[in-house]
């Protein structure tokens, strides 16, 4: 262990600061602290205090926090996580992050973007998929486009049929939900604040 500590940081090398290693690998990963706190299974303040440098973690309670990344101690202090001035402008296809929620499929744009504010989504809703049977609430604002097919979109009591070109706008704080019931997939360009993907 000496030899390993010793190769990560030779001699005449400043102190690590674990709370902005922390705080930078957090980011780079698109976690918000309360993300990673309740993968982690501890408290928003505590992921705060650590990236402050208010506490000081033991090594088990660094792994344990490590472990909602998920990442090793050997990755976590070996890693290069060097500040870079310039964020990602252009996301290119490849770049996109896929993340999928059953049969809906969606691609993230700019996911390790840092202090990212919205979810910009490409959303693919195949025949017969929804969001589920229950309504979404949550705070902030949604707004979409759909591209591609058609698409059913309730929110309160009202329900909307979206065909390519029709757009819409809501606070997500009333009960929300999409499906699609028609033949062929919908494809829908959508932005969510506050970022929750």
């Amino acid at each position: 262990m000496i030899r390993l500590l010793f190769r990560i940081f030779p001699r005449g090398t400043p102190a690590l600061d674990v709370g902005v290693r922390l705080q930078s690998i957090r980011k780079l990963k698109g976690l918000s602290q309360r993300e990673l706190a309740k993968r982690a299974g501890v408290t928003n303040s505590t992921i705060s205090m650590i990236e402050k440098n208010s506490v000081s973690p033991s090594i088990s309670s660094l792994k344990k926090v490590l472990a909602g990344i998920p990442m090793s101690l050997v990755e976590f202090f070996s890693l290069d996580v060097e500040p870079d001035n310039q964020s990602q402008v252009v996301y290119r296809a490849a770049d996109l992050t896929d993340i999928c929620s059953g049969a809906i499929t969606m691609k993230l744009v700019g996911k390790a973007h840092p202090s990212r504010a919205i979810s910009f989504l490409d959303e693919i809703y195949p025949s017969g998929s929804d969001t589920g049977d229950e309504m979404y609430t949550h705070e902030g604002e949604e707004a979409g486009m759909l591209v591609e097919g058609k698409l059913e979109l309730t929110v309160g009591e009202e329900v909307f049929i979206l065909e390519p070109g029709d757009s819409y706008y809501f606070e997500s704080s009333k009960p929300h939900r999409f499906r699609n019931p028609f033949e062929g997939p919908a494809r829908l360009i959508s932005a969510t604040t506050p970022a929750n993907f």
